[in-house]
């Protein structure tokens, strides 16, 4: 199936679509921070869980520096994200912080292209522009 990934990317923006909903009325409670250290240990159970299940842990030599290198920096920058999602729902709607948080799909776009160089096509940049007007106009009032 060429194009399998696209069933996992409808997948994330539906589950995406649910963090916000879940996240909302479980902050409405909690501190935002201790609210982020919950789904991050829920989200390490599962995760473990399932490459536990797949077996497909990997010796530690085995694996390349560089890769856990980014991929650590890749965690920093996720945990970062979710701090910043939790409190902002804890401040605002979850109809108006969703779509700002989206903007990342931009940032995306930009950062690929500046440091993959992957290409900046009329398409893309349009896509781009185009989420960017739907994230202000869904978020400002």
């Amino acid at each position: 199936m060429p194009r399998s990934w696209l069933v996992f990317a409808l997948g994330s923006a539906f589950f995406a679509g649910l963090t916000a909903i879940f996240g909302k009325v479980g902050v409405a409670q909690i501190n935002s921070n201790l609210a982020t250290l919950i789904r991050t240990v829920v989200i390490f159970v599962v995760t473990a869980a399932l490459v536990a299940y797949r077996n497909e842990w990997e010796p530690l030599n085995k694996l390349s520096g560089r890769a856990v290198l980014f991929l650590c920096l890749s965690g920093i920058a996720t945990g970062l994200s979710w701090l910043c999602y939790y409190r902002a729902l804890q401040l605002g709607t979850a109809s108006e912080v969703a779509p700002v948080d989206k903007l990342s799909l931009a940032f995306v776009i930009l950062l690929a292209w500046l440091f993959l160089g992957e290409p900046m096509t009329w398409r893309v940049a349009l896509g781009g522009t185009l989420v960017v007007a739907g994230a202000l106009t869904l978020a400002t009032k």
